[in-house]
This record gives C-alpha cells, sequence and structure tokens, in this order.
C-alpha cells in the first residue's frame, strides 16, 4: 500500500506542477519566450494574495479572485513594454530580460519582507484536513482541489484558445505572426492577451504552493521555475496537456524517488527530466516527425 500511496500523492502533486507549468507553456508556444522570471511572478502572486489577506481580513478564495487580475493586467503592461521591446531584437535578448527581471524581483522581495518564509491561509480547514483510503492512505483535501483546479485551468484555457476569437487569433499569431499581421491583427496585442493569461494562471499557481507549503523570496527560482521547467519539457514544450502529464510524471518520480529513500525525492525526478530530454526531447505528448 505504500507505493500505491507514493503514485497517488505524486498523481496529484503534479497538478501543482500542472499549475507552475502551463503559463510557462503557453508564453513559449505563442511567443517563443521562456520566462525565466516565470517562478518569480508566482511569488509575488502568493505574497499579494498574503498582503490582502493581512490587511482586509478576505477569505484565501476571495483573495484569488483580487491577485489573478491585478497580475493579468501586470502580465499585458510587461508583455507590451519590457518583454515586447526584447522580443523585437531577439528570442536570446528575452532570456537575459526576464533572467534581469527575476533578480530584481528575488532581490526586492528579500529587500522589503526578508528572507523569512510566509504560508497562504493556515487556519483554513481545508488546507490541514485530510480523508483515508483504508488504513494506509490519507489524501489531503487541498492537494485534491489544486490537481481539480488544475484540470479546470487547462479545460478553460483550451476551450478559451478553441472556440472564442482572440483564441483562435492567439493560434493564428503563433503559426504565422506575418501572416495574421497582413490579415490585420495586431501581433502585439494579441502577445499581451498571451502573457495576460500566463501571468493569471502562475498567480494562481503561487497562491496554491503558499498554501501547500511556504513562500520565501527565492522561492520562485529554488522551486516553482526549476519544477515548471521540467514539467514543461517533459509533457513537450507549448502543448497544455502536456504540462498536466509532465506534472504527474514529475510528482509520482519524486513520491517514488521519497519511498525509497527521502533524499532521493528531488533527484528522482530530475533524473526522469533527464532521460525525456535524452529519448525523446521533443517531448512525451509530441509527435514525431515522419522521414
Amino acid at each position: 500500500m505504500a507505493w500505491v500511496n507514493a503514485i497517488i500523492q505524486g498523481i496529484l502533486t503534479g497538478g501543482l506542477y500542472a499549475l507552475f507549468a502551463c503559463g510557462l507553456s503557453l508564453m513559449f508556444g505563442v511567443m517563443k519566450v521562456v520566462n525565466l522570471a516565470h517562478g518569480d511572478l508566482a511569488v509575488i502572486g502568493g505574497y499579494v494574495a498574503i498582503g490582502i489577506i493581512t490587511v482586509t481580513h478576505l477569505p484565501v478564495l476571495w483573495s484569488i479572485v483580487v491577485v489573478v487580475p491585478l497580475m493579468a493586467v501586470l502580465g499585458y503592461v510587461l508583455q507590451r513594454t519590457i518583454i515586447q521591446a526584447s522580443l523585437d531584437r531577439s528570442v536570446l535578448t528575452t532570456l537575459i530580460v526576464t533572467f534581469g527581471l527575476s533578480v530584481v524581483i528575488e532581490n526586492g522581495l528579500l529587500q522589503f519582507f526578508t528572507a523569512n518564509s510566509r504560508a497562504i491561509g493556515t487556519g483554513n480547514a481545508i488546507i490541514t484536513s485530510s480523508f483515508s483510503l483504508g488504513s494506509q492512505i490519507q489524501i489531503a483535501y487541498l492537494l485534491v482541489v489544486i490537481f481539480a483546479t488544475a484540470v479546470i485551468v487547462l479545460l478553460g484555457l483550451q476551450y478559451f484558445l478553441s472556440r472564442s476569437k482572440y483564441g483562435r487569433l492567439i493560434r493564428a499569431v503563433a503559426d504565422d505572426k506575418e501572416a495574421a499581421q497582413m490579415c490585420g491583427a495586431d501581433y502585439r496585442h494579441v502577445f499581451g492577451i498571451a502573457a495576460a493569461i500566463a501571468f493569471g494562471t502562475v498567480a494562481l499557481a503561487g497562491i496554491a504552493y503558499g498554501m501547500y507549503s511556504q513562500l520565501a523570496p527565492t522561492t520562485g527560482t529554488d522551486t516553482i521555475l526549476l519544477f515548471a521547467f521540467a514539467a514543461v519539457v517533459i509533457g513537450g514544450l507549448g502543448s497544455l496537456w502536456g504540462t498536466l502529464l509532465g506534472g504527474v510524471v514529475l510528482g509520482v518520480a519524486q513520491q517514488i524517488g521519497a519511498q525509497i529513500n527521502i533524499s532521493y525525492e528531488v533527484l528522482a525526478g530530475y533524473l526522469v527530466f533527464l532521460a525525456v530530454l535524452v529519448i525523446r526531447p521533443e517531448g512525451l505528448t509530441a509527435r514525431r516527425a515522419r522521414s
């Protein structure tokens, strides 16, 4: 039963990793931008939620209603200014710029909030409660809610991209921005919308992580960005459902590693990440090109 428990916990933890990764995957799929500040933006979302809860005493769920739109607006503004300016020069420039943005955010958080860790909604029953499956398996309600949230977010993004006017426009710009521009589409505005969605989802991921564990100014680069990048690469760059598969594979690998030896938890996940890079670098969900 211990191995069954490890697999179940890994699958549920994979939902959190998928939330980390979907915004990163969306920005790469649409703009070919690897946002190295992605994890730090999640931490900002978590810290803003903590500030709102502290000042207004709003419940955690209501803080999400405030934080996600704020981060979406920030994403649009950053895309139309800093990120787009760097993207107009070269893709490599965006790596340098987003790395610089990551450094600024992390040091700013350290300056204003110190290095102390903070959690979100520690007194909330849904965060601390769990239920049993049999006598040896305990499942946290929070992990179930986070996994369900990840699936709902991915379903919503998939529906938006396939059925809505702006979703189809985003796909058209992602396929060929020059052709879309010739048809009257402002690709910079479309990129801004995609960035707004990505920043909104990463803010949600930051709040979820703050409820699951604890946030610190360095969490973005030490944990969230690495797990998000690993999930994206395992599942397939630019694939939304691939991020869920990648997150689940990463989570299960970590839990199985921890079952063997607790010190192997993180190592096992990165070994799977490395194996996918070597054997199938395009990701598990990508179709192989026919020769």
